[in-house]
């Protein structure tokens, strides 16, 4: 199946910056949905839907109060990674160093050895699946030269995405009390992933890859709850929670939704389940805000 056209220039830009508007300005409540209570901390918890069409927000609670991304964080790192594909700094088939620093990360991870390297295209399976701490740091370190830097770019390409209230301080998402972002920066994220990288977007979608002759099967159930969803990304850590992105695409209609905080996995992803069954199941489009 052919890729989507990807359109660049002024005018698309000019649209971009009208949907990313819509979706970061205030929205006046048209109509309610129940939605049954979280499993999630309070105080780690948030959710947004967005019409992926328009911009608009559908449902958003606590969506701008700062939030640890855990592994949310590489999809940012993917995006730089696709933005170094399409410049010609890194082909698929480019070889990526592993430094002592990276194979010593915490997992989830591959477990890749020093002085040993990785493809591009592995690399990217790898964070994308896996959500491989080790490679994420391998990536950073061979794009930029080191992580801090790397992680500065990745913030740098937030603030011009429009996601004013994230700042990333590694490529893995691991913890660090610098490290914050937001629901609804997540999701402006993943708009900007669909909309800048339709070619390499077929990546979150996987469920398993083979890595050295073994299958490595990934995290997020939501590809396998939800009719029609193709991502994103799945991440925790204790500070942060269970926290998901997801992209879905159904009956005509495209939505990208994040929610945060969840107790456990399987919570997590269940509160997804319903906030996207809640979304396609209403005939009109609905706004509830929480403070």
């Amino acid at each position: 199946m052919s890729s989507p056209p990807r359109f660049r220039g002024p005018v698309h830009h000019a649209l971009f910056g009208l949907l990313v508007a819509l979706l970061l300005s205030a929205c006046s409540a048209s109509d309610t949905l129940e939605i049954a209570e979280p499993q999630a901390e309070p105080s780690k918890y948030a959710a947004i839907v967005v019409d992926a069409s328009d911009g608009k927000v559908l449902y958003a609670a606590a969506a701008d109060q700062t939030r640890y991304p855990a592994s949310l964080t590489k999809m940012m790192t993917l995006y730089l990674v696709f933005e170094a594909l399409e410049d010609g700094r890194l082909s698929r088939s480019s070889q990526i160093p592993v430094s002592a620093n990276a194979a010593r990360q915490p997992a989830s991870k591959l477990y890749l050895k020093e002085g040993t390297s990785i493809d591009v295209d592995t690399a990217i399976r790898a964070l994308a699946v896996k959500s491989a701490n080790d490679v994420a740091t391998a990536v950073a370190e061979h794009l930029a030269g080191s992580e801090e830097r790397f992680a500065r770019q990745m913030t740098a390409k937030g603030r011009t995405l429009g996601m004013g209230r994230t700042v990333f301080t590694n490529a893995s998402g691991l913890p660090d009390s610098g490290m914050r972002t937001t629901a609804r920066d997540m999701a402006v994220l993943g708009l900007a992933l669909r909309r800048d990288f339709p070619q390499y977007y077929s990546y979150f979608r996987l469920r398993s890859f083979t890595f050295r002759g073994k299958t490595i099967r990934g995290h997020n159930k939501v590809l396998e709850l939800v009719a029609g969803a193709d991502g994103i990304k799945t991440g925790y850590i204790r500070a942060s929670g269970y926290n998901v992105a997801t992209s879905v695409r159904r009956n005509g209609r495209s939505i990208v939704a994040v929610v945060m905080g969840g107790k456990s996995g399987r919570a997590r992803d269940a509160h997804m389940a319903q906030l996207l069954a809640a979304t396609f199941n209403r005939s009109n489009r609905f706004a509830l805000l929480r403070p």
